[in-house]
């Protein structure tokens, strides 16, 4: 197979090949997905059309309803049908991570490309055969990549290209903050998400693998040890649809679900790092920061300026120039709208923000014009494994006492 096979027919108005493309699993990631698979090919010149063949999920109907709503062709309930199927080109996995590996791999191997929702799998050891298998697959024209979607905030790329131009300088510090607080209510209910089983850690992994590809983005730098805390605050959580007080007095109530489960994942994450290169480094996870909905916060301060960002601004890049002289000198808010910003000019007039899904839809661009073009996408598997060492060295680290856990540039 070669990286130009489209897996499906060609679009007879245009003349461009279509990739066909089955998601699997259509909860929270796969609305988002599913959005961006529709929206990408009418803003951008593509050079392979997404075709939107098949949905899979676990029970036949709720599955239908969401290919219905969501804009898929049909449904399945067994992905390992779907990776058989010859008009299938691309795997988009949204599922949890416990299943990402089985997936990735099967796909990669049946010769499918394949996009993985992050973190890319729930330890090393299968991180490890996802990276081994997308090497494989690699050197066949199969592509691979993972889904970390905020690389694609406009003002994210255009931090990475100051940092790149030496605009800041030798980079001194990193600061990197993911807050929410959507689990501060000890009345939420259990979900996946708080099961080490399924997820494999909680606001570390769900959204510390964030900031730390950011970080690792923004400056082309690799982080090479940790010292960790990691915290549970709520034990044990109501099931679901079961009637539970909230904090507002009120009840989350459904059908089924008595007495509690156990919580078997942190709540919250904090730990400092060194990148290569001598930078220092603090890192702050949590879902349970009252009044911060999703804040990622990073701040790289460098021999020469500073660079800050938050998501909550998610249009804005801060920028101090070192250079510039005492009474002039202070933070420049930078409004990332115009079009030579990255992604902007396929959008809206300068000053029409930009929001949460435009993300998804610069990652269907990024993936499907590098299969297009035979090159292979970032971040990739491999980017993702060195992701999951330093949240294993996290754990490793805050298991015992927040001991100083090396990362080496080799991984091993």
């Amino acid at each position: 197979m070669t990286s130009t096979a489209s897996h499906g027919r060609t679009d007879v108005s245009s003349g461009t090949p279509r990739l066909g493309v089955a998601m699997v699993g259509h909860a929270f990631m796969g609305n988002a997905h599913s959005q961006a698979w529709r929206t990408a090919p009418r803003f951008f010149d593509l050079l392979l059309r997404p075709d939107l063949a098949v949905l899979v999920g676990r029970d036949p109907d709720r599955s239908a309803h969401a290919a219905d709503r969501l804009g898929w062709a049909s449904a399945e309930t067994d992905w390992r049908r779907v990776v058989e199927r010859d008009d299938i080109g691309l795997v988009d996995i949204c599922t949890p991570g416990d299943t990402h590996a089985e997936i990735a791999v099967a796909a990669l191997e049946a010769g499918k490309h394949v996009l993985c929702e992050k973190p890319l799998a729930n330890s090393v050891v299968e991180a490890e055969a996802m990276a081994e298998a997308a090497s494989a697959a690699a050197s066949r024209g199969v592509r691979s990549m993972v889904g970390f979607t905020y690389r694609r905030v406009p003002a994210v790329g255009l931090a990475r290209r100051l940092v790149a131009e030496g605009r800041i300088g030798r980079i001194r510090h990193v600061r990197a903050q993911y807050l929410q607080d959507w689990l501060a209510d000890p009345a939420v209910p259990m979900s996946w998400r708080l099961r080490k089983d399924k997820a494999g850690s909680g606001a570390l992994g769900d959204i510390g693998a964030h900031i730390i590809d950011l970080t690792q983005y923004i400056t082309g730098r690799h982080i090479t040890g940790v010292s960790a805390l990691l915290e549970t605050f709520v034990h044990e959580r109501p099931l679901p649809g079961q009637s539970s007080p909230t904090a507002t007095g009120g009840a989350l109530s459904g059908a089924g679900g008595e007495g509690t489960g156990e919580v078997t994942v942190d709540d919250a994450a904090v730990f400092v790092g060194r990148f290569d290169g001598g930078a220092l480094a603090t890192f702050e996870a949590t879902r349970f920061a009252l009044g911060r909905k999703n804040a990622i916060r990073i701040e790289i301060n460098g021999s020469q300026g500073s660079l800050a960002f938050d998501f909550e601004d998610m249009n804005v890049l801060e920028f101090f120039d070192g250079t510039d002289p005492a009474p002039t000198a202070g933070f420049r808010r930078i409004l990332v709208t115009e079009p030579e910003h990255p992604y902007v000019a396929a959008w809206w007039p300068p000053g029409h923000g930009l929001g949460y899904e435009h993300g998804f839809v610069h990652q269907v661009v990024d993936l499907v014009n590098a299969i297009a073009s035979g090159e292979d996408p970032a971040p990739s598997f491999a980017d993702g494994l060195r992701v999951q060492r330093v949240l294993d060295a996290v754990q490793r680290s805050a298991a015992a006492h927040s001991a100083w856990t090396e990362i080496p540039a080799d991984g091993r």
